[in-house]
C-alpha cells in the first residue's frame, strides 16, 4: 500500500511539472477590434476590385483598412462605404463600435462638400463651366458647416467607443498641375484651387479631430509627385467605369494611404506579398460579414463624378456665347 501511494506521489509529481508550464501560460489575447468607418476613400474605391457583400459600397481587400488589418492581425469590420456623407456614417456604420473596439479609422466630408459635383463641374471646358462658383461654394460649406457635423459625429464615435485609438483620415491634393486625360478640361488656376479645397478640408477636419482628442493621419505628403498625371498615378484620372474616377488606385492605398494611416495605428510597416495575399484572403469572411448590414449600405447614395458631356442644351448654349464652334471643338478634343 506504502508502496502504491510512493508511485501515485510520484506520478504526481511528473504530471505537475508537465502541466504547470502550460498552467502559467497566459490566456491568448483576442486580437484587437479595428473598425473602418467613412467614405469611399477608405472603401477602395478606385482599386477596381471589391469584396461581393450585397451592396454597392465598393469595398476593396486592396484598400488600406484591408492592409492594415492583414499586416497588425487585426479583427477589421470594414464598415466604410462608397457615397457615404456624416449623416449616413451616423446612420449604418457607428452601430458596429462597442467598449470592445480598439481602433477607428474614419475619412468622411468630401461628399457633403460635394466634391463629385465640383469634379464634373470644372472638367467642363472653362467657358462651358461655374467652377469657381462651385469651388467657392464647397468652400463656403467647409467652412461653415462641416465643422459642426463632424464636431457631434466624433463625439458620437467617442461615446460607443470610449476606449478606441481614433484616427481621422484626410484626402489628398489630386491634381499637379497639367491635364493629361482625354475629354477632361481642368485648367491650371482651376487644378490649383481644386487642391487647396483639400487642403482646406484637411485643415478643418484635422481642427475637429484635434478637439475630439482624436488623431489625424494626413496623406498630402505621401501622394505628392503621384497625383492625376504623375508617374507613377497613385489617383485615376477620369475612368472607366465612371466611379472609379479621381479616387486612390492599388498603389495610392499600399504607397500612399497604408503608411501614413498605418503609421497611426499599430505603427509603420511594409506593404509585402505577404500582406497582400493575407487582406486578399480576407475577402470572403469579410464580405460575409458586412452582408448583414447590407439593407442599411443600400440607404447610400453612390456620389459619382459624371464625364463631361458637350451635347447638352446647355453647353451648346455657352458655345454660341462663347464664340465656339462647338463641333470642331469636340472632333479637335477627340484628337487629344
Amino acid at each position: 500500500m506504502k508502496r502504491s501511494s510512493t508511485r501515485l506521489a510520484v506520478l504526481g509529481s511528473a504530471l505537475v511539472g508537465l502541466l504547470s508550464p502550460l498552467l502559467l501560460q497566459p490566456a491568448q489575447a483576442a486580437a484587437p477590434v479595428y473598425v473602418a468607418l467613412g467614405d469611399s476613400y477608405s472603401s477602395g474605391t478606385g482599386t477596381r476590385s471589391y469584396i461581393s457583400d450585397g451592396t454597392s459600397c465598393q469595398r476593396s481587400t486592396k484598400a488600406y483598412p484591408s492592409l492594415i488589418a492583414a499586416a497588425r492581425g487585426y479583427a477589421l469590420n470594414f464598415r466604410a462605404c462608397s457615397g457615404a456623407k456624416v449623416v449616413d456614417v451616423t446612420n449604418t456604420q457607428l452601430s458596429a463600435l462597442t467598449t470592445a473596439t480598439n481602433y477607428v479609422t474614419i475619412s468622411v466630408g468630401g461628399n457633403d462638400a460635394g466634391f463629385a459635383d465640383v469634379l464634373t463641374e470644372c472638367a467642363l471646358p472653362g467657358w462651358a463651366s461655374n467652377c469657381n462658383g462651385k469651388i467657392n461654394t464647397a468652400q463656403a460649406y467647409i467652412n461653415n458647416t462641416l465643422p459642426t457635423s463632424l464636431s457631434t459625429l466624433y463625439a458620437a464615435i467617442r461615446s460607443r467607443a470610449p476606449y478606441a485609438q481614433v484616427v481621422v483620415v484626410g484626402y489628398p491634393r489630386i491634381f499637379m498641375g497639367e491635364d493629361c486625360n482625354a475629354l477632361t478640361w481642368f485648367s491650371p488656376a482651376e487644378e490649383a484651387r481644386l487642391n487647396e479645397t483639400a487642403d482646406l478640408m484637411n485643415a478643418r477636419t484635422a481642427a475637429a479631430a484635434s478637439a475630439a482628442g482624436f488623431g489625424f493621419a494626413n496623406p498630402t505628403n505621401a501622394f505628392i509627385g503621384h497625383a492625376v498625371c504623375d508617374n507613377p498615378e497613385y489617383l485615376n484620372g477620369l475612368s472607366n467605369p465612371i466611379s472609379e474616377s479621381y479616387h486612390p488606385n492599388v498603389l495610392g492605398h499600399a504607397n500612399g494611404y497604408t503608411p501614413v494611416v498605418g503609421a497611426t495605428v499599430g505603427g509603420a510597416f511594409a506593404v509585402t506579398a505577404k500582406v497582400r495575399a493575407d487582406a486578399a484572403a480576407s475577402g470572403r469572411s469579410q464580405a460575409a460579414l458586412q452582408r448583414q448590414y447590407a439593407a442599411a449600405d443600400r440607404s447610400i447614395q453612390p456620389e459619382v463624378v459624371r464625364a463631361p458631356d458637350l451635347t447638352t442644351p446647355a453647353v451648346r448654349k455657352a458655345a454660341r456665347k462663347a464664340g465656339i464652334d462647338l463641333e470642331r471643338f469636340i472632333a479637335r478634343s477627340q484628337r487629344r
